[in-house]
């Protein structure tokens, strides 16, 4: 093991948990699941309400952990086993957060929003990566274990680190911020999400201003421009000290401002050319559609913000796909022909729906092809939830879709207020309607499937990807 592998000793771990090791050890990461946990990792035995670490802790060490965080003794454990004894496991992963975040000079971008910050997120993290060692959050790990676990895992010697911020009630962003004390905050836009939990999406934004609470007032706010609630959030910025606060979007009083947008005629990427706090830059997104450019306006005043060259930032946007279930596209072969395949199945409001349904529209289909949209259930939208899914169906009659298969008791009510050359088909979940689907894609067609994760609509992908040819899939393999 190099001295620049180890993340924690024994030492610099119990000092910074108050804890009382049994065993001399050094740690290369950290992990709270002994599920994904690598050799080398230091395992942190958490307790949730339905499950509690302690009860695979010789599993994690069996597994090659270098020791583990417990709060209780831990029965059948060989003598020396080597474990870090505190007094609360989640205080010791928040107190090892804390602990890195002190020892870093990294610069800290916190990434929070309605819609966008996981691959705002992602999106960030290769351009900065183009810069310097990047740090970032893995996965969509932004909650009260997942953002402590991501800064408990900076190393000493990154330049950037990217953490994730998530919530879906007031209260939860402040403490993460704090926690993680960023420079930069970006909200990349405030949408009707989560409105099981708030009364309106007022209160959406003043939950998300909560990420202003842990930054600094050198710290930078930036914020979709083209947003509603941008003026109020930028209040909620100064009135924490912060002065420097920069605008993204088409506004042309934006500092980081979209001047043109042409897709791609490959139809997997688009052109922009943007103005990022008065430097003109033209740049590829490996991505398809507008709001792609919008996030990388985002991550290019990040980059600003931090000092960054954005035109080597900005070409480090070529190389950037959009993620399996957040509009991943792929070529399908069938036996007599092939279809594209749009998974956007991870997660949908209506923003993110009608952002998905534009990229379909903007598809033209091959040969005889149809545009056909697979849609699920966009949940917790509270008692407005019936209104927000047939409004969407107007966005699919201005993007000319062909057809609209969908599943769910809300999507009921989206199917009912198309017209009847639109619908293809309604089942009540996703597995039923999974047939269907199936059996209706043809050669041509230009297929999308988006939901809430809580409709299941992300089989429906696998069930269509799988419609591949045994010979496509073999040489797809090759490859």
């Amino acid at each position: 093991m190099m001295v620049e592998d180890i993340l924690w000793s024994a030492a610099d771990a119990a000092r910074a948990t108050d804890g009382q090791n049994s065993a001399d050890w050094q740690a290369t990461g950290v992990s709270i699941d002994s599920r994904s946990l690598q050799p080398g990792d230091l395992f942190i035995a958490l307790r949730g309400p339905n499950f509690d670490g302690h009860d695979y802790v010789a599993e994690a060490l069996s597994a090659g952990a270098a020791a583990a965080v417990v709060s209780r003794p831990i029965a059948a454990l060989p003598a020396g086993a080597p474990l870090l004894e505190v007094a609360d496991s989640l205080a010791a992963l928040r107190a090892l957060a804390r602990a890195a975040r002190k020892r870093s000079s990294a610069r800290v971008v916190a990434v929070t929003g309605s819609v966008g910050k996981t691959s705002t997120k992602d999106a960030l993290t290769l351009a900065l990566s183009t810069l310097g060692a990047t740090h970032a959050s893995s996965g969509n790990l932004n909650n009260e274990y997942g953002v402590p676990l991501s800064l408990a895992r900076l190393p000493a010697n990154a330049a950037y680190a990217v953490l994730e911020m998530g919530m879906n009630h007031a209260g939860e962003l402040g403490p993460l911020s704090r926690l993680a004390e960023p420079d930069v905050a970006i909200i990349t836009n405030i949408a009707a999400v989560h409105l099981e939990f708030f009364d309106s999406v007022a209160g959406i934004a003043e939950a998300k201003a909560e990420i202003f609470e842990g930054l600094g007032p050198s710290g930078v706010a930036v914020l979709n421009r083209d947003n509603a609630y941008f003026a109020y959030l930028a209040d909620a910025a100064w009135q924490r000290g912060i002065t420097q606060v920069i605008g993204f979007g088409a506004d042309p009083d934006g500092e980081a401002r979209l001047l043109d947008y042409r897709a791609g005629t490959d139809g997997d990427s688009g052109t922009v050319h943007a103005d990022i706090l008065g430097q003109e830059v033209i740049y590829r997104i490996g991505a398809a559609g507008q709001h792609w450019a919008f996030n990388s306006l985002a991550v290019l005043a990040a980059v600003a913000a931090v000092g960054g060259d954005v035109p080597r930032a900005a070409g480090a946007m070529a190389a950037f796909n959009a993620p399996r279930g957040r509009g991943q596209r792929r070529t399908v072969m069938l036996e007599d022909g092939s279809f594209t395949l749009i998974d956007d199945s991870y997660n949908a409001g209506p923003a993110s729906m009608r952002a998905a349904i534009a990229v379909l529209g903007g598809i033209t289909p091959q040969r005889q092809g149809r545009r056909i949209a697979v849609l699920g259930d966009m949940l917790e939208l509270g008692a407005e939830s019936k209104a927000m899914h047939v409004a969407i169906s107007r966005d699919l009659i201005a993007a000319r879709i062909d057809k609209v298969y969908a599943a769910g008791p809300h999507m009921a009510d989206l199917i009912a207020a198309l017209p009847k050359t639109m619908r293809g088909a309604h089942a009540e979940t996703a597995e039923a309607l999974q047939p269907i689907v199936g059996a209706a894609v043809r050669d041509g067609d230009a297929v999308l499937v988006k939901g809430s994760l809580g409709s299941r609509v992300g089989p429906i992908v696998d069930s269509l990807a799988n419609l591949a040819q045994p010979t496509a899939q073999h040489a797809a393999c090759g490859r």
